[in-house]
This record gives structure tokens, C-alpha cells and sequence, in this order.
């Protein structure tokens, strides 16, 4: 057998997995081949989308399901035994894997991240493979397991409820990392996930083996929604039966095992109300807070007396958004995390989805307005003279035709993109959200009368709205459309199909500013959810340059004084339950959770004794229209690009490339055109701008030749052109050449990735050649059919020096 003539899959087949068997791995239950453990990030282009390439490893090795012990990067034996520990490693410190593996079918190097000597890499035979108890305790040395008692908690098993669903790899290291690190003793156990990441699901799977484990018994679910509350009851922990209730009425039953509550089910202004006493302080021993940035992150916050009435048990804070101000700390409660998965990590790996931001500057914002002298408002009284700005708007004043201009601009946008788009828009107050649903109405009334509810006003007094929460927030529901809010949607509203945000609202606080993007985040491709938009009219996207902000937009883009929004997509090409009103007394949590109240700067000194403020005072015939202002791109780690796109391009594609000779070499010596572009996106390459800034049909290529090394540009049809006037096509048959002239013009109309992919043989006119079985054997085998790709792309590029 000559080994070098063999795959990679044929190196692991024959060679690896063998010796692994051999070894006394058990190939049904504790090795896993070909692991994809990302989606692969979405990009996005206009209103097109794709899936970049998925993260795979080529062996993960579990002691138990979901605990994994090792990985192997497999190569064809024309590498060296080494060529694949670099990439093992990096999944692994992804992974949160202690031992690594590579192998190209001679033997194995092994990586052992354990070690602490010389001995941290070592070759090893095919039939020296370690056995699953030795890199077991590789494992527990790695993870500080050092009791037999440690042990048998970390080594329960998961819950699995029959069907094919399992944690992903995130929910499995914060899974495995919380039951380890309770059952060595600690305590206090923080865990940061994203929204939409899947809180809940690993809520429950730590709660489900510490149980069946018997490391702790009963265990207190609580947060501060009835929204979370139900969902969780109906969602995942639901498995737990007849084992669990939740506490109603402040009716305590203490014959559960696992009880859902209330922060406010459980406590009240007086003694009478704090029902959580007719625990004993040691009832339970294990706590799950959710959401808990939110009240119990305050010393002296009432919610917090909860917690501390239950010391003794072990307490885990689960957040999106940990909170640290002078008045609240997550951390000084709970310690630093035990794990992070964050927003940027979420989008990364394909598990959330990626946003686009168009900023709308409006001149009164930017430059403040002044009333003229004399100047009245609706109720005729004169205005006082003051310069009011973004802060004043819809807070203490109210222009008129400022609302109008941003339900017109958010209506041009979704007549570009999709009316039916599910929008919620965030207003600084319920009268605002009152004023923006009428005016949005002004601007879409074809789909106002054909049903009221297209757009509808969701808020915490809205009684008729909040029957509407479960209707926006269901897929399957068409209407409402449009929601406008306050503060009642920023938090707890799982908006799977939410595809477009409408900031009209200041945001200070960067976990309120979180939580709200965190309504987008979710992906549903079922229903054609890959991504969203934000439309921001308060500048409240700056907050994306703030370094507690770990996710990065897609694109930032101002829009000019004369810009139709409705083009904006298109010339890119391509249960909740009421809870306290401060002043009604009606039940408003959601209105209270989290909000840091930013109070009202000074008035300027008066000579004489002011006049008695009113509460906000609503003014029209003002001037309000959009300023011309210049596109912004924020780089790939989120920060502005202070230079020009032609520079900021120069600068990466140097760091890649020393001189053009070199990038001409790589261009033409890959298999993969694909390949070399995907890795310049990766390296924050504006793609899409590049192409707004030269020419729509000019050819990647093209593009980094001009801009980074100042040639002048061909256009794809200028380049399919020249390839037909070589007649390069007659020496193959018939059918091959018409193919050929087919994947040629589909180069000229859609770019090199295209032709490289091989279903663009299913797609017309190609398909009417015959199924892709019937071309490929029109040019003899699969493999003469790739060579004959190759050739067609070395024509192409043949004219570039």
C-alpha cells in the first residue's frame, strides 16, 4: 500500500481510527469523526446571504457524552506527523480540550496541556495510543478534580430526551465548567451568555445532573418576569415533571424537589409579604438567578435580601449583560466568570445573527434647535428660549415634525426592504410610543386599513397592545408588524423573526443599550432570519466604539439629506405579564428592570423666578430634515476606519502580501479563488465597499490589484471577453465548450466563487446540459472536470502581470 497516495479520510479510516479502537476507545460512544461545532459566521451582502465555513475537527474523543478529553487534526501522509497540532490546538483552547493529538497515519504527536516539563509534546507509536482512563486523568488534572466525590458529580451524565438535540459547544463548556467548579467547592458562580445563545437549555442541564447527581437536592429557580418564569415552566424544564412547581399566590408547598419563582412572588414591603421566610435558611441548596444584572445586582436592593436569606446555598447569575456601576457589581457577588460566550463569539460562529446599522442624523439633533423670538407652542404659550438637543426631544419637548421625519425615513426604509419585516421601535416614552404609532400609521395607510394591527403600540399600559406581545413575537403570526415600545420590549421578548430595530430613544446604559440589540440577535432560518438592521436616529450605535461592547456591525452607513432609505438594502446589490407603575401603581416590572435613570442637566440661572416647568411642552412648524453626512466602516474588530477605504485596504493586503508579485502567485496557485477571498473578509477587508467604491462588475481581483497596487482595473465581462476571443474552448467536445461558455458568462454576471462551486451545474441555463452526473461526464471524470475549472480561471487571469 503506498500510504502517500492515500486521503486524509484514508489515513483516518485505515490508520487513526483503528488505533484508537485498539486503545479501548468505543467507536459508538466516545469518538466522534468530521465535528462541526460552528455553523459558520453568516455574511451578508445587500439581501443576500451566506454561511462561511464551519469550524470541524476531525476526531473529538469523549470520556461520557458531552465531556470531551481529546482531539485529533488528522493529514494525508504526505505531512509530517506535526502538521496538524497547531490547528488542534486552537480548537482546543476553543473547546476547552486538555489534550491534542496529530497524526498523518505513521504515528502520533501528542500535545499534553497538562504538562508543565518537557514532556508537554511527545511521539507516540499507532499502538501506543493512551487508553480513555489515562487521558481521564489528564482531564481531572486539568480541571482540579481531585476527590472521588468531585469526580462522580463532573462524570454525570447529561440529560438527553430522546431526539437528536444536544448542547452546542458553548452550552457544553458552561455546562461542564459550572458542575466542576461546584463540585470543588465553589459557591458563587457567574456565567456571561448572549442573548439567544441558549441560557435557559444550560440552566436546566446544570441543574439536571447536580440533582440526579445528588450534589444538591433542591433547587430555587428565580427571576423577576413572569415571561421568564413560563417560559422556562414550559421550555426545557419541563422534564422535571411532577418534581417541580411554581410558587403562586404566595402559596408555599414545600414537598418539591424544584421550584420557579418570583423575586416579587417571594418578598413584599413587609414581613407578611416575605413568604421566602417560611423556608428554613437551608431549604434549598442551589439558587439560579436569571437575568441577574438586573435587581438583585444592588447590596441593598430588597431582591438581594432573598439571596442572602438562602446564603448557605450555592448561588449561579446568569446574564447577558453583567452589570458593574458604583451602585451595582455582578462580579463582586458572584466572582469573575467561569465562562463567557459572547456576542462577537456568537455572530462568529454562525449561532446569532450579524447586524447592518444605517445612522440617520437629523439637523436638530446635531446642532440643537432654538425657538424663535416669540415662538408659541400647540397650547400657545411662548416656548423658553434655550437651545433643546437630542436629550430634550420627546423627554421635555416635542417636535411635531421631528416624529413625522422618522416614521417617514423607518417607512422608506421597509418599503425597500420588506414591509412585512418584523420592527420594533424604540421610543423614549410611552407618550412618545403613542405619537410614533400614529405617525407610522400617516405613512403606511394601504396596510393600516387593510388590518389595524400592522402597527400597534406595545406598552406597559397598553392593555390591548401587550395581548399583542405573544403575536409579535410568534413566527407563525403576521400581525402585529410594527411595535413601538418604551421600555417594555427591551428585555425577556424572544423576537425570533425580529429583522429591523429603530432606535428613536437616548440609551446611555451599555447593558439597557445590550439588551435591546440582543431582540435581533436571534436567528430563524425557517423563516428567512439570517440578520437584521438597525436604523439609528440618536446616535445611539456609538456605542459600539464603548470597549465594554464585544459585538461588531456589519456595516455603519449615514445617510445623506436627499437619501431614500427605501434604497438602502437594494443599491447595495445583490407572554408576558404585567408587573409596578411608578405612578399608576399598575404591575410594570418590565418597565423597572434594569433602567438607569439618567437625570435632567441644569437650566441655566434665571434673573427673575422661573415659570412653573411644564411636564413636556409640543411644538410644530419647525424645520427638521436630515443632514448630509459621510458613510461610515467600522473595521473587523469593531473600531471606526479612520482612514480613507483605499488605505485602510492597502494597509491589510500588505500585511498579507509583501509585494503584487506575491498576491498574483497566490491568486493563481489556488485551487480555491474562494479560499483567498473568504481570508481577506477574515481580515477586515471592506468587500462590499470596495465594490460601491470602483464598479459593481469588477472582479475581486480587480479590485485589491487596483486599490492596493494601483493597476487599472478589468471588468468580469472585459475579462469573459477575452478568454472567448483566445477560442481556448475548441479543444474539448461539444457539450464541455457550451458548459464552458455558460460558466464563463455566469463569471462575468456573478464572480469567480460561483464558477468554483460545483451545484452552479443544477442551476439554468447550465442544468439544461443535462444533471450534473451527464456534464461531468461530458469532460471524461470528476477529476478532468476540476482541471478543466482550473484552466478556465488560469485563462481569466492570464491578462494580469
Amino acid at each position: 500500500m503506498d500510504k502517500k497516495a492515500l486521503s486524509e479520510r484514508d489515513i483516518c479510516t485505515k490508520f487513526i481510527t483503528p488505533a484508537l479502537e485498539k486503545a479501548g476507545w468505543d467507536k459508538q460512544l466516545q469518538i466522534l469523526e468530521e465535528v462541526s461545532f460552528t455553523d459558520g459566521k453568516i455574511y451578508v451582502r445587500g439581501k443576500i446571504t451566506a454561511r462561511g465555513t464551519r469550524k470541524r475537527a476531525d476526531y473529538i474523543l469523549y470520556y461520557k457524552p458531552n465531556i470531551p478529553i481529546a482531539i485529533i487534526e488528522a493529514k494525508d501522509n504526505n505531512h509530517s506527523v506535526r502538521a496538524g497540532i497547531q490547528q488542534g490546538l486552537d480548537y482546543a483552547q476553543v473547546l476547552d480540550i486538555p489534550c491534542v493529538f496529530s497524526s498523518n497515519g505513521d504515528g502520533f504527536l501528542f500535545h499534553d496541556r497538562t504538562a508543565t516539563d518537557g514532556s508537554i509534546e511527545t511521539e507516540i507509536s499507532l499502538n501506543d495510543f493512551p487508553t480513555p482512563e489515562q487521558l481521564w486523568l489528564k482531564y481531572k488534572k486539568y480541571k482540579g478534580i481531585e476527590t472521588p466525590e468531585a469526580e462522580r458529580i463532573v462524570s454525570q451524565d447529561y440529560y438527553f430526551d430522546g431526539t437528536n438535540r444536544k448542547p452546542r459547544y458553548y452550552q457544553q463548556i458552561a455546562v461542564n465548567r459550572t458542575v466542576e467548579a461546584i463540585a470543588n467547592g465553589q459557591n458563587r458562580i457567574l456565567l456571561v451568555m448572549a442573548t439567544g445563545t441558549g441560557k435557559t437549555y444550560t440552566a436546566f442541564q446544570i441543574i439536571h445532573r447536580l440533582w440526579k447527581s445528588g450534589a444538591k437536592k433542591r433547587i430555587l429557580f428565580l427571576a423577576d418576569r413572569n415571561a421568564l418564569i413560563d417560559q422556562t415552566r414550559r421550555g426545557d424544564f419541563k422534564h422535571f415533571k411532577d418534581k417541580m412547581t411554581v410558587v403562586k399566590h404566595r402559596q408555599i408547598d414545600k414537598s418539591f424537589e424544584i421550584y420557579l419563582a418570583l423575586y416579587q412572588g417571594l418578598s413584599g414591603t413587609d414581613d407578611a409579604a416575605n413568604v421566602y421566610k417560611q423556608f428554613s435558611r437551608d431549604f434549598f441548596d442551589l439558587i439560579v438567578i436569571d437575568e441577574c444584572h438586573r435587581g438583585s445586582a444592588k447590596d441593598d436592593s430588597s431582591w438581594r435580601e432573598i439571596l442572602n436569606y438562602f446564603q448557605n446555598a450555592t448561588h449561579i447569575g446568569l446574564t447577558a449583560t453583567p452589570k458593574e456601576t458604583n451602585e451595582a457589581s455582578n462580579t463582586e457577588y458572584f466572582g469573575d466568570p467561569v465562562y463567557t460566550y459572547s456576542l462577537r463569539q456568537g455572530i462568529d460562529d454562525g449561532f446569532l445573527a450579524p447586524y447592518r446599522v444605517v445612522r440617520v442624523a437629523l439637523n436638530v439633533d446635531a446642532e440643537g434647535w432654538r425657538p424663535e423670538q416669540g415662538k408659541t407652542d400647540k397650547d400657545g404659550n411662548e416656548v423658553q428660549d434655550r437651545i433643546y438637543n437630542r436629550k430634550d426631544f420627546d423627554k421635555n419637548l416635542v417636535i411635531e415634525e421631528r416624529t413625522d421625519l422618522v416614521a417617514k425615513k423607518a417607512t422608506e426604509f421597509l418599503k425597500g426592504y420588506d414591509r412585512f419585516a418584523k420592527t420594533i421601535v424604540f421610543c423614549v416614552d410611552i407618550d412618545h410610543a403613542e405619537r410614533m404609532r400614529t405617525a407610522l400609521a400617516k405613512h403606511n395607510p394601504d396596510l393600516v386599513a387593510g388590518n389595524y394591527k400592522y402597527i400597534m403600540q406595545i406598552t406597559g399600559d397598553n392593555d390591548e397592545g401587550k395581548r399583542e406581545l405573544d403575536n409579535f413575537i410568534n413566527p407563525e403570526e403576521k400581525y402585529p408588524v410594527i411595535a413601538t415600545t418604551s421600555e417594555l420590549m427591551t428585555t425577556g421578548v424572544d423576537a425570533q423573526t425580529c429583522k429591523v430595530i429603530v432606535l428613536d430613544s437616548n440609551i446611555n446604559s451599555m447593558t439597557k443599550f445590550k439588551q435591546i440589540i440582543g431582540r435581533g440577535t436571534r436567528i430563524n432560518e425557517e423563516y428567512g432570519k439570517l440578520y437584521f438592521t438597525i436604523l439609528d436616529f440618536r446616535n445611539a450605535t456609538d456605542l459600539f466604539a464603548d470597549p465594554q461592547f464585544d459585538g461588531d456591525p456589519i456595516r455603519i452607513k449615514p445617510v445623506a439629506e436627499d437619501t431614500d432609505l427605501g434604497g438602502i438594502v437594494d443599491e447595495e446589490e445583490e407572554n408576558t405579564e404585567p408587573i409596578i407603575d411608578i405612578e399608576t401603581g399598575e404591575d410594570l416590572s418590565d418597565l423597572l428592570s434594569g433602567i438607569e435613570i439618567t437625570p435632567t442637566p441644569p437650566q441655566p440661572p434665571f434673573t427673575t423666578d422661573p415659570p412653573q416647568p411644564r411636564e413636556k411642552v409640543y411644538v410644530n412648524g419647525v424645520d427638521v430634515s436630515v443632514l448630509i453626512s459621510r458613510e461610515l466602516h467600522f473595521d473587523q474588530h469593531g473600531r471606526p476606519i479612520t482612514t480613507s477605504l483605499k488605505d485602510h485596504t492597502k494597509e491589510i493586503i500588505a500585511a498579507q502580501f509583501a509585494s503584487l508579485d506575491e498576491f498574483l502567485n497566490k491568486w493563481k496557485g489556488s485551487d480555491r479563488k474562494e479560499a483567498i477571498i473568504a481570508e481577506l473578509v477574515e481580515q477586515g477587508v471592506m468587500v462590499e465597499a470596495l465594490y460601491e467604491a470602483v464598479d459593481k462588475q469588477v472582479d475581486l481581483f480587480d479590485l485589491i490589484c487596483h486599490v492596493a497596487y494601483d493597476q487599472p482595473p478589468m471588468t468580469r465581462k472585459e475579462r469573459a471577453n477575452n478568454v472567448k476571443k483566445r477560442n481556448y474552448f475548441t479543444k474539448y467536445g461539444e457539450q464541455a465548450r457550451k458548459v464552458l461558455e455558460a460558466l464563463l458568462d455566469k463569471y462575468a454576471d456573478q464572480g469567480i466563487e460561483n464558477i468554483e462551486n460545483i451545484q452552479i451545474l443544477t442551476v439554468p441555463p447550465i442544468n439544461e446540459f443535462g444533471s450534473v452526473t451527464e456534464i461531468i461526464k461530458a469532460f471524461g471524470s470528476r477529476d478532468e472536470y476540476e482541471q478543466a475549472i482550473k484552466e478556465l480561471e488560469s485563462e481569466l487571469y492570464k491578462s494580469a502581470s
